[in-house]
Formats: structure tokens, C-alpha cells, sequence
């Protein structure tokens, strides 16, 4: 438990209902009492624990008519005691509030810091606190729904799990390393490099869910991308449900990619309509283009729009020839004008200024960028997460290739350093460097 009692506005800047100002330490009711008077009671020391109190709250130079509640360790969010007081939500109220705890003793908290006391405190771990960043900054409803899967310890205790069968083998290790006898320790050799396979093989699993989550922590990228004056601009227009693009009948509007956010079944995609891809003299348009296969190459998925009148052409092919390899949605748009289904073998038809097949398109893109519909899963959201288990796996294979020549007490050095990496991620092992740069990411009040 920390020594210093540490005080920060636990709510967003700003007018508002509520502001809460939040204290935690070794004895924040002790501050409490010298700026809270309980309705109907004579002293703070008549509190119960988890029952809220309305009263008058001291901010100094005025006073406040709000609420206060004390959370007694070790049953509160850091492991240390807590007070809360629950003001009027003006800005200067709360800042007032918060000034007087610094009177009376309390200390500016960092940004992060209650979490940071909860880590050390041993009330979550490493992973479940990087799960409270991600909710709070969470930009999708998936990014939220992964960051409460981290945060309610669901990859610690998979972590764990493997950790816990590691250390289990270590000590076999150990065992026959210092009673050596040569047929037990061929057959402990054959074992342990199918626990190990069993283990490298688990790890694996949890690193293929990196893909996904990833693009459900920073979005789906698609590039919107076809040669001129084919729709493009309409098209993000409409997806997005408002007018983001300039759009015009003159081919080569578009000079350089336009952007725009939008959110399909809870999971963010990052749209882009590139420039029109075609052979040009213009020098500005052709930087635009550059830029355009720039975002074509690094996109998740590619929707190739070609206009319904117009047949396919050399100027297609090329857009078509940046897109080899990706996830691929052919789209004729402009069907409002012309259209003839015999001649196209589009994924989807779609008009931009009647909104037709604009739906199915919204599908096609989470299908290929996810896959069917399903319940949530955890999946691996922090590339540190995904490194961490990468360098184990790597140990691990290391270890179970030693089986064949090497004797035990090497082989347990990479056992060990595969252990060592999984412990960053809950904590175990993380350097003071790996836990500062987490916490530096939070606000300050969380």
C-alpha cells in the first residue's frame, strides 16, 4: 500500500450533472473529515464503508452541497483506502474541491496512477489494466467489448494457465537434472517435448486471434478505388451518410484520398476514397494517384468500383492488378442510370443518390473482413500482448528442438525465458519501463 495520499477530478473536463474527485492513500478519510459534513451527523467518523452520504463539501473559498462515500481497503478499486466526493459538475466547482485536498495534504495523482496502485496492489493485473485504457479510449463498440474481455482477466488466466504447466515442467527438470539417471531421463526428455509441442501449439492459437483483433482495435482500412469519375466519391458520401467528398462529373476531382469513419455491427472501418487511378500528365493528380496506390497496397480490403454504363477497360485492369492478393469487393455503381445484370459479375450493385445495394455492401465488407457473424470472442487487441507470446513461442521452440541433442539444463534455460515471457504480460515479469509507458497512456483520475 502506497504511503502518500494522492487526489485527482475522476470525471471529463467540463459542464456537467456530476463531478467526482477522488482520493486514495493510506488515510484519505482523515482529509474527508476536515471537508465533509454529513447531513444530520456530526462527524465524517460515523461513515460507513460503501454507503453514500449526502453533506456539505468545503471547496475552500465556497462550499457545495453533494455526496461523499469511503471505500475501506482492501475491498475498493486500488486496494487502498478511498474517499469520493460527488459535486456539482462545474468546472471550477470540482477544481476548488480538488484544490483543498491539496491543502490538507493530498498529492496530485499522475495520469493512471489509481489503476497503477491497483497493479501494484495486486487487485488486477498488467493485461486487465491495459483492458481499462482500452475501454476508456475505445472507439467502436467492439474495441470496448474487447477491452472489457482484457480487463475481466480472461487472457491473464489463459497466461497463467500456461505459466502455472511451465513451471510444472521446470521443476521436472530440475528434478532429474540433480538426480540424473539415463533411461528416466530419456523418457522425462520424450515427455517434455510433447508437453512442450502441447503448449507452443495452445500459444500459437492465441496469436492467430491477433489479426482480428488488431482490426478491431484500429479499424478496418478500405480503399474505395477504380478509375475516374466511376462513382467513388458518391459512394463514401453515402456509406458514410454524409457529403465528406467533393463530388463532380469532371474525371480527376478527386486529387488526393478522402476519409471517413463508420462503424458495421459494432466494429470500426476506416474508408478511403482514393484518387481515380489513370494515366495523367496533371502533376498534382498524379501525386494524388500515387498516394492512392499507397493506401491501395496497405488496405485490409479493396471495393473496386467500376461505373454500370461503361464496360471494363485497360485503366480497370490496372486498378485491378494493385489489388492482387486482398480481399476483394467488385462493385458496379450508378445502376439508377443504366444496368444490365447479364453483363456483370459484380459482388454488389449499388446506386450512391438512391441508396441501392448500399446495405449489402456494409455486409460484404464485415464478411471479408471478419468473416460470418458470431458471438464475441477474446482476441488479442496489444501488439505488446502478441509479442510477448511470439518470443515465448519462439523459446518453446526452441527448447523442444534441444530435446533432440541437448542435455536438460539447457533445454530448461529456454523453458524459462518462455515463462519469463508470458509473465510480461500480466505483470510478473514486466520491467518498471514496460509498466510506466502503460500507465502513462491514462488519464489522470483513472
Amino acid at each position: 500500500m502506497m504511503e502518500e495520499n494522492i487526489a485527482a477530478i475522476a470525471t471529463p473536463p467540463g459542464k456537467g450533472g456530476v463531478a467526482i474527485i477522488r482520493i486514495s492513500g493510506k488515510n484519505p478519510l482523515e482529509i474527508a473529515e476536515k471537508m465533509f459534513t454529513p447531513s444530520g451527523k456530526t462527524a465524517v467518523k460515523q461513515f460507513e464503508p460503501y454507503r453514500m452520504y449526502p453533506g456539505t463539501i468545503d471547496g475552500g473559498a465556497f462550499s457545495d452541497y453533494g455526496l461523499c462515500v469511503y471505500f475501506k481497503a482492501p475491498a475498493s478499486y486500488t486496494g487502498e483506502d478511498i474517499v469520493e466526493f460527488q459535486c456539482h459538475g462545474g468546472e471550477n466547482v470540482a477544481r476548488g474541491i480538488l484544490k483543498q485536498t491539496f491543502r490538507l495534504g493530498a498529492k496530485s495523482a499522475g495520469k493512471g496512477e489509481f489503476t497503477k496502485r491497483a497493479f501494484l496492489n495486486g487487485k488486477l493485473s498488467l493485461a486487465s489494466a491495459e483492458g481499462v485504457a482500452d475501454m476508456i479510449n475505445g472507439e467502436s463498440e467492439a474495441e470496448v467489448k474487447a477491452g472489457y474481455l482484457l480487463y475481466s482477466e480472461k487472457l491473464t488466466a489463459t497466461v497463467r494457465d500456461l505459466q502455472s504447466e511451465l513451471k510444472t515442467l521446470l521443476a521436472g527438470i530440475d528434478v532429474s537434472v540433480d538426480y540424473p539417471e539415463e533411461d528416466i531421463e530419456e523418457q522425462h526428455v520424450k515427455e517434455l517435448s510433447l508437453a512442450l509441442k502441447g503448449l507452443s501449439n495452445r500459444i500459437t492459437v492465441l496469436t492467430a486471434s491477433y489479426g482480428v483483433g488488431k482490426k478491431i482495435k484500429s479499424g478496418v482500412t478500405v480503399a474505395i478505388c477504380g478509375k475516374p469519375n466511376t462513382g467513388k466519391s458518391s459512394l463514401l458520401n453515402r456509406l458514410l451518410g454524409y457529403d465528406k467528398a467533393i463530388v463532380s462529373n469532371v474525371a480527376g476531382t478527386t486529387r488526393d484520398a478522402v476519409e471517413g469513419t463508420i462503424e458495421i455491427d459494432g466494429r470500426k472501418f476506416n474508408l478511403y476514397d482514393t484518387a481515380g487511378v489513370r494515366e495523367s500528365g496533371d502533376k498534382i493528380e498524379s501525386i494524388g494517384i500515387e498516394r492512392a496506390q499507397s493506401i491501395i497496397h496497405s488496405a485490409d480490403v479493396a471495393v473496386f468500383v467500376t461505373d454500370a454504363s461503361e464496360k471494363i477497360d485497360e485503366e480497370d485492369g490496372r486498378v485491378l492488378d494493385m489489388v492482387q492478393g486482398k480481399p476483394l469487393i467488385k462493385v458496379v455503381n450508378k445502376i439508377d442510370l443504366t444496368y444490365d445484370e447479364t453483363e456483370t459479375d459484380a459482388d454488389v450493385c449499388t446506386s450512391a443518390v438512391t441508396g441501392e445495394g448500399i446495405l449489402k455492401l456494409k455486409e460484404l465488407l464485415y464478411e471479408k473482413s471478419f468473416g460470418a457473424r458470431g458471438e464475441d470472442a477474446a482476441f488479442l487487441i496489444e501488439e505488446r500482448h502478441y509479442d510477448a507470446l511470439r518470443r515465448a513461442n519462439e523459446h518453446l521452440q526452441t527448447a523442444i528442438m534441444a530435446c533432440e541433442t541437448q542435455p536438460l539444463d539447457l533445454i530448461g534455460i529456454d523453458v524459462k525465458e518462455a515463462w519469463d515471457a508470458l509473465g510480461e504480460i500480466t505483470g510478473e515479469t514486466a520491467t518498471e519501463a514496460i509498466i510506466e509507458e502503460i500507465f502513462a497512456k491514462f488519464c489522470v483520475g483513472k
